[in-house]
């Protein structure tokens, strides 16, 4: 559970992060953002996939780069389906969506699956 508090914090800190930076990007409250982090979670562990498997020649004929056109399309669908959210056009869609990404990749870098900080040196294997 405290996993799942902790990347949904970490969604909306993306999400928050990329209404600050990308013109086209606009929350209304911190309630918003909430909920627009967690519907963008549940839009990217369902519709996401799907997506993926229907788009994998142009993935593959891209070198995976279209995966970013499918994270703007989620955020756009998020957008869309949340009142007080919105984005403005592709270009700030896609802006966003890397944004988010980059958080989150950042912080599944640092923050394990059971929510607690985990540091990954080089060097050093498990055996």
């Amino acid at each position: 559970m405290p996993g799942f508090v902790i990347r949904l914090l970490v969604s909306a800190l993306g999400l928050w992060a990329a209404a600050a930076l990308v013109p086209g990007i606009q929350i209304h409250g911190v309630r918003t953002l909430l909920v627009a982090a967690l519907l963008l979670g549940l839009v990217n562990a369902i519709v996401r996939p799907v997506l993926v498997v229907l788009t994998f020649p142009i993935t593959v004929l891209s070198l995976g780069l279209f995966l970013l056109v499918i994270n703007a399309a989620m955020l756009g669908l998020v957008a869309a389906l949340l009142p007080g959210f919105s984005v403005l056009g592709f270009m700030s869609a896609f802006s966003g969506a890397i944004i988010v990404a980059v958080t989150g990749w950042f912080a599944s870098w640092n923050v394990g699956s059971s929510g607690r900080r985990q540091a990954l040196r080089a060097g050093r294997h498990r055996r």
